[in-house]
């Protein structure tokens, strides 16, 4: 592959990159920036800043309704991010969050703020496959397999817990436990149309408090185009739809009513890039949810970043 093709491939793929933010991880009903994608062709090395937020509902009444109990959660996240190539079918990455975090119930408002939990992961390439087509058009197939922990450098304060769990154990910064992550993710590419379909399964466990919070399980699917301005400036859209799942939270030995669920988000975006400069952005909507039996709604949410290719 030359470097112009490398250049164009790192840029508009950039936002597909499969982390997890720290609002994501506490939310034991998967309401978070959760999607995960194709990694970037970087020849060395990579970094950047991601900006997420997101938001829910707590202890939502009937079909919905908003009572005196009903709590507004907002999850605003900063991530420094970097990636490293080892060898050509090897990569790590990581990801280092820092989280505000604010709850607001009648009007009075609680606020945290602090480092969430590192994530660190390995990804191997299974499939690199490409060819020309009869049509004379480039057609690329690319396969990874990744395998990562992320560590409980998060605080967790289980004063932070309610009593009852009715508005569900998801106000923290880090879920206090060391937890393990598999993903897959596969592409497809067209000249500058593709199709990416990832998947990625949590496996959580139990922290020094005795709470673990649920396994959580996703998948995406992701459509993208690439518009060259020049040869200079590249502009790429990119529409998808992804699902989620999360099983329910076990407080010492017993199952937490108030968590695990389903999740269907559709999302929009863009990359642009100059050089080995990327800028994107990304937005998602919930397109269906039954989110810790009815109790959780979860709202929009978006995510900025900028990135830079060594």
């Amino acid at each position: 592959m030359n470097q112009k093709m490398r250049k164009h491939i790192f840029i508009y793929l950039l936002v597909l990159i499969p982390f997890v933010s720290s609002a994501c991880d506490i939310c034991g009903c998967g309401v978070g920036n959760q999607y995960i994608g194709i990694l970037p062709e970087f020849r060395s090395h990579v970094f950047g800043l991601r900006y997420r937020y997101s938001s829910l509902y707590s202890h939502v009444g009937a079909d919905g309704a908003t009572t005196y109990l009903t709590t507004l959660e907002k999850y605003n996240t900063l991530e420094v991010w970097g990636g490293w190539n080892i060898t050509q079918k090897i990569r790590l990455m990581g990801s280092i969050p820092y989280g505000f975090n604010e709850r607001i119930n009648q009007g009075v408002s609680t606020t945290k703020s602090g480092i969430g939990d590192i994530y660190v992961s390995a990804y191997y390439e299974l499939l690199n496959n490409r060819h020309t087509t009869n049509a004379s058009k480039l057609l690329v197939q690319n396969l990874w397999f990744g395998a990562g922990v992320k560590l409980p450098t998060g605080q967790y304060n289980p004063a932070d817990k309610s009593m009852q769990n009715e508005n569900g154990n998801l106000f923290q910064l880090g879920t206090g436990s060391t937890d393990f992550l598999l993903s897959v993710m596969y592409d497809l590419r067209l000249q500058d149309a593709g199709i990416n379909v990832s998947s990625m399964y949590k496996i959580n466990t139990v922290n020094k408090f005795d709470y673990e919070y649920g396994n959580k399980f996703n998948v995406n699917t992701s459509l993208y185009y690439k518009f060259s301005v020049k040869n200079k400036l590249s502009v790429a859209p990119n529409l998808g739809i992804q699902y989620e799942n999360s099983q329910q939270d076990v407080d010492k030995g017993l199952p937490v009513e108030v968590s695990g669920g389903n999740l269907l988000v559709g999302s929009i975006g863009v990359e642009t890039s100059f050089k080995r400069i990327a800028i994107g952005g990304n937005f998602q909507t919930p397109l269906s949810q039954n989110l810790g039996k009815g109790i959780i709604k979860a709202n929009n949410r978006c995510m900025v970043h900028i990135s830079f290719a060594l």
